[in-house]
């Protein structure tokens, strides 16, 4: 098929700037790294497209011819704006950041998230605002078709071309109220089984990996509610004698704002006397977001907000 505009050569462009900017062949030829034929060709196809001589002999040196003075600036204009456009980016500055993010993750991970990352922006980013959406029955259609930018939680349906980076490996532990019946005394696998218990699920289920374990030992819990999100499982064990499960940090580990809400609503934390598998959050982007400086800055305040550093 045939086009109606001409074959463009950004190199032209780039050997127009250099020779109206040196009014030498040589001059532009040693600009540009090449040899003085190669950039007499070049000017010779100048001259062909433009219908110009462009740079005549006066003597020993070359001028421009008028078109030539009316194209400098521009030609040296075009050069800058593709410099720009090829240049890989850099860092984003924080302070001049203008950018709404979108955010999907529970309710825990979002009011664990929400403060560090609004402070940080606050300091540091002004102009960034954040939306954190509830979380779906699967994220990767809403990070595939730019709904969300971040996913952030126990990521378990990724699809091939989605970017997972783990934040932080957590374990799992009793919440009960101040003075419940499982602070006094040692707590057994049999005692936990006998409470009351309210789970979270946000596909309703009653079982989970607690059930597995204390199946094992031929013991089973009674759940009296699931809900979708672990803060009404929280304040239901404040305010009562029910038994819901929190997310806290592995032995060693610096503490993590994700148990700080069981620590705002007086709950009690304690050792689960079972083997349980850990709890790895981590956040899932889409790959078209892997050099975009403000994505960039969105992953590490993240990580900055979950993945407080050893003292």
């Amino acid at each position: 098929m045939s086009s109606p505009f001409p074959t463009l050569d950004a190199n032209l462009a780039v050997a127009l700037d250099a020779l109206l900017t040196e009014q030498s062949v040589t001059r532009a030829a040693a600009r540009l790294h090449t040899s003085p034929a190669a950039m007499s060709r070049t000017l010779a196809r100048l001259r062909r497209v433009l219908q110009d001589p462009l740079l005549v002999r006066a003597g020993q040196a070359m001028v421009p011819t008028p078109r030539a003075e009316a194209l400098r600036d521009e030609a040296a204009a075009v050069v800058r704006r593709l410099e720009a456009l090829l240049t890989p980016s850099g860092g984003i500055d924080p302070a001049v950041l203008r950018r709404t993010f979108t955010v999907q993750a529970s309710d825990l991970v979002g009011t664990a998230l929400a403060p560090g990352l609004l402070g940080l922006a606050r300091r540091r980013a002004p102009g960034v605002s954040l939306r954190v959406l509830a979380e779906e029955w699967e994220a990767g259609p809403a990070l595939r078709e730019g709904r969300i930018d971040l996913e952030i939680g126990a990521i378990d349906h990724v699809d091939p071309e989605t970017r997972v980076e783990e934040l932080v490996t957590l374990r799992m532990a009793i919440g009960v109220r101040a003075g419940h019946p499982l602070t006094e005394g040692t707590l057994t696998p049999a005692r936990l089984a006998a409470a009351e218990h309210v789970a979270v699920s946000r596909r309703g289920r009653f079982t989970g990996p607690l059930d597995v374990a204390l199946a094992e030992r031929g013991l089973s819990r009674r759940v009296s509610a699931v809900l979708p999100g672990h803060l009404a499982t929280m304040v239901l064990a404040a305010a009562g004698d029910v038994v819901c499960l929190v997310p806290t940090a592995l032995p060693g580990e610096p503490p993590s704002p994700l148990s700080d809400a069981a620590h705002a609503l007086g709950l009690r934390l304690l050792e689960i006397p079972l083997p349980l598998p850990p709890v790895t959050i981590g956040m899932a982007w889409h790959p078209r977001h892997n050099a975009d400086g403000a994505h960039r800055w969105l992953r590490g305040a993240v990580r900055q907000v979950l993945r407080p550093a050893r003292e």
